[in-house]
């Protein structure tokens, strides 16, 4: 029988529940079981691709072209293997699905309820997904917060499992904040008992409560979590704040998480093998070996907006034996003259030239490429970040004052960047952009084919527009030479300049699929280069 298992999380939203359920995953993994996850998003979105980083942090992209939240992310780096756009249930899909269904007369005139019709849909979506990936343990995390209005139809759907795939196939896991007072530095463990309660008013016991505490949880507020949520004492988990997310399974791990679900779950212990894991965690966080990196972008307010681009960046730095130090740049501050470049640049070694689409920020991104290029500090542009690579060359070294991207201007004179052949004519935004793993074939002797040391490689991909091939001929006589061309359509996807040490753009975006164990080849060459910059 396939066991299912449900993550809850109670008080505040992006309290940790993802990496909780990542790292518990990580650990039946390890153990030799067969797993995968679910993220549920209750918002009525389909998916997350029409909605502003600051709203919901960044977009993940799977290798099949779902936009999905930034947790399939945390899944997918810690489990080290692909998911799709199927691991990502939104209420908008469930509704959409069900409402299309009522059009075809599938219910037979039946009238149409959230118990049975709307609860059948979820259940169905996550069997089937079960179904599909043949796995042992289907790990489904319940975003938002318990007594949340639209998450209820998808609790009621996980009670109902319970009863219908019985209690030692089915287990729940809470995850719920334990503040801790600045002035004395006690933990109230109220906020957890009343969201508990509320848990357990809509037909739902959890089976284990996991902690999200600043400092591990005391023995008495362990104590007072396990007498009022009717959990065992062992079953309460502490799960405190760290500076590196790897270390979660970990601590999860010496609390004896496994174990209590495994017994739970009626499954049999297996030897936990993480010890290339446990080596590389250990190698980025003992490292005295530091490296300065830039991060320019337009949300850096909020940094969830590029949380794969910063893993990647850790992943390679735990291979190279350093540790990275982001320093964060609002480009619309470099707009506004807050930041003074010839001042901030010069201490950088390193920099990323972020993604985000739109003009806000954007004249600030090509200053500071323009300086960037000039004084020959290694430089990675990403996406927006690649194609305002090729702006700047062409108003600076071609002499092209009018060059811009039609996305920014309309009447632009020189289209450098122009909307893809593929998104003419399109009537819908949502989940209509050139999305998903792509086909590119690397030119040898560039810096790109160096890094992955193959001619053809996948990539995953997420924009509308690219490098207008028409300036692609004076682009190259300027020494912003093509790397790497799609194989489908024939998209520029990696341009280098080739006067420099490491000044590389990708329109695709490597960090989708870098991990812990298997760290991006660009993202490691850029900080290879980086490392040897004096």
């Amino acid at each position: 029988m396939i066991k299912y298992v449900f993550i809850t999380g109670g008080v505040l939203s992006s309290v940790g529940k993802g990496v909780t359920t990542a790292s518990v995953a990580l650990l039946f993994q390890s153990m030799g079981y067969s797993v995968t996850i679910i993220k549920v998003d209750p918002y009525i979105n389909v998916d997350a691709g029409t909605m502003n980083p600051y709203a919901h942090g960044e977009v993940f992209v799977t290798e099949d072209g779902g936009e999905t939240d930034l947790d399939i992310g945390h899944y997918e780096r810690f489990l080290n293997k692909n998911l799709g756009k199927k691991n990502n249930i939104t209420t908008g899909q469930i509704y959409y699905s069900v409402i299309m269904r009522e059009r075809k007369g599938e219910f037979l005139g039946a009238t149409v309820q959230i118990i049975p019709h709307v609860t059948n849909e979820i259940k169905s979506r996550i069997k089937e997904v079960a179904k599909e990936d043949k796995v042992d343990i289907v790990f489904v995390e319940i975003g938002g917060t318990v007594g949340d209005i639209e998450g209820l139809p998808f609790l009621e759907a996980a009670r109902q499992m319970r009863l219908e795939e019985g209690f030692n196939n089915t287990a729940f896991i809470h995850v719920a904040l334990v503040p801790s007072l600045r002035t004395t530095g006690e933990q109230k463990t109220k906020p957890v008992q009343h969201s508990v309660q509320e848990l357990r008013r809509i037909g739902i016991q959890p089976d284990i409560i996991v902690a999200r505490c600043e400092k591990p949880l005391t023995s008495e507020a362990r104590a007072k979590i396990a007498l009022f949520s009717n959990v065992p004492p062992e079953a309460v988990i502490s799960n405190y704040d760290v500076s590196n997310i790897y270390e979660v399974p970990l601590i999860l791990y010496e609390q004896g998480m496994h174990l209590i679900l495994a017994e739970r779950l009626k499954l049999p212990v297996l030897n936990v093998k993480m010890d290339q894991w446990i080596n590389l965690v250990e190698r980025l966080n003992k490292s005295s070996k530091t490296l300065e990196i830039a991060m320019i972008g337009k949300y850096t307010k909020l940094r969830d907006s590029y949380i794969s681009i910063v893993e990647a960046i850790k992943h390679s730095s735990a291979h190279l034996g350093v540790k990275p130090i982001f320093r964060w740049i609002e480009s619309t501050d470099i707009e506004d003259g807050k930041i003074k470049i010839d001042e901030e640049f010069n201490k950088f070694r390193g920099a990323l030239i972020l993604p985000g689409f739109g003009k806000r920020g954007s004249e600030g991104k090509i200053s500071s490429l323009r300086y960037l290029r000039e004084h020959n500090i290694p430089t990675l542009g990403i996406c927006f970040g690649f194609q305002l690579m090729a702006i700047e060359v062409a108003r600076n070294i071609l002499g092209l004052s009018g060059a811009n991207s039609s996305e920014l201007d309309s009447n632009v004179q020189h289209p450098i960047v122009d909307l893809l052949p593929s998104q003419q004519g399109l009537s819908l935004v949502g989940g209509t952009m050139r999305l998903g793993s792509k086909l590119i074939k690397l030119v040898k002797g560039t810096m790109v084919y160096n890094a992955y040391g193959v001619e053809y490689v996948m990539e995953r991909h997420r924009h509308r527009y690219g490098v207008n091939s028409k300036y692609l001929e004076s682009l190259e006589a300027a020494g912003f030479i093509s790397s790497g061309i799609s194989v489908e359509d024939s998209v520029i996807e990696y341009m280098e300049l080739k006067y420099n040490k490491f000044y590389v753009g990708t329109q695709a975006h490597p960090e989708f699929k870098s991990r812990l164990l298997q760290p991006s080849p660009i993202y490691t060459y850029f900080l290879k280069h980086a490392l040897n910059t004096s």
